[in-house]
This record gives C-alpha cells, sequence and structure tokens, in this order.
C-alpha cells in the first residue's frame, strides 16, 4: 500500500507467470491410447475423440493378432471449457498436461476448437514437474518394491554365507 503502483504494458512487457500455472491443455499424443476417460469425464463435453481400430500381427510365431484404438482426431474446444483440469486428472497415461500458454485468442469463436496438431505444439511448453520433497513419504509402490529386495538381498547373502560355511567345513575335513 505504501509502494507506487507499476502497472505492465502486457502486449510489450511479458508478464512473469507462477510456476505450473494453467494456460491450455497440451496433448502428449503418443501416451494416448483412446480410452475416451476424458471426454467422458468433461463436465462441459468439449473435447472430441474419433478413432479406429487396428490390427497389429501377431509378436511372436504362434502368436494371435491384437487390436488396438488409433487416434484419428483429438480435439478441444476452449470456448466451452471451463479449466477445471479433471480431464488431465483422469487420463490413466499421462497424455495431457497443463500448459503456461495463454495467448491463443481469436477473433471468430469458431476458431476456438484447436486440433491434436496444435495441441501437440503446446506440450512443447510444459514445464518439467517439480522436483519431490525431501521430507516427504515415500510412495507406498517404492517402498514395497525397496523391501521386496531387501528381502531378497538378505536371503542371497544368508545363502551365500551358509555356502561359504560348508566350503570352510569340507575343506577343514581334509
Amino acid at each position: 500500500m505504501t509502494r507506487k503502483t507499476v502497472t505492465a504494458q502486457y502486449p510489450d512487457v511479458q508478464p512473469e507467470l507462477p510456476p505450473r500455472s494453467r494456460g491450455v491443455i497440451a496433448l502428449f499424443e503418443e501416451n494416448c491410447t483412446v480410452c475416451m476417460l476424458c471426454a467422458r469425464e468433461c463436465p462441459d463435453w468439449c473435447i472430441y475423440i474419433d478413432s479406429h481400430k487396428e490390427t497389429v500381427p501377431a509378436a511372436t510365431p504362434g502368436g494371435r493378432e491384437r487390436s488396438r484404438n488409433v487416434l484419428d482426431r483429438f480435439a478441444i474446444d476452449f470456448s466451452l471449457c471451463m479449466y477445471c483440469g479433471i480431464c488431465i486428472e483422469v487420463c490413466p497415461f499421462d497424455a495431457l498436461f497443463w500448459s503456461p500458454e495463454f495467448e491463443y485468442a481469436e477473433t471468430d469463436i469458431l476458431e476456438l476448437t484447436h486440433e491434436r496438431d496444435k495441441l501437440r505444439e503446446w506440450m512443447w511448453t510444459v514445464p518439467e514437474p517439480p522436483a519431490l520433497d525431501p521430507g516427504a513419504e515415500e510412495p507406498k509402490e517404492i517402498a514395497a518394491a525397496r523391501k521386496t529386495a531387501e528381502k531378497l538381498e538378505a536371503q542371497q547373502n544368508q545363502e551365500a554365507q551358509q555356502a561359504h560355511q560348508a566350503q570352510q567345513k569340507a575343506e577343514g575335513e581334509e
């Protein structure tokens, strides 16, 4: 209140955005399996996905052919989107991310439907996730894997020690 206010002249001076700010939704197409969870959970129904099934030949001789979904169209209508982030949260394969890009205004509302090419371009503006808190609790999956590895290592050490003792005993008897 005691300092003089300064107005940032926006088009000339870019604002300093806070880390992980929400701008637009970016698509990492390689991770998208066309599960449609994002489109089904969207409260505004602003995500449009089209796909087709493709047959993949057997990986090994005698194996069976598989079918997989191939993404044909992924579009988000930003004139309908309310930027709630539900689509990003429900994506099980990390195909959607928040990008800090905010300069995507259009003169025609029909041009606010952005196709996958534009969404893919924004993917490269997504910042790295923040570093993990060193004081945070270890994830349960990692803790379980570490416990299993420690058990296995202890078992191998015990077996090696028993083998060493048996070898010493055999040498002592000779």
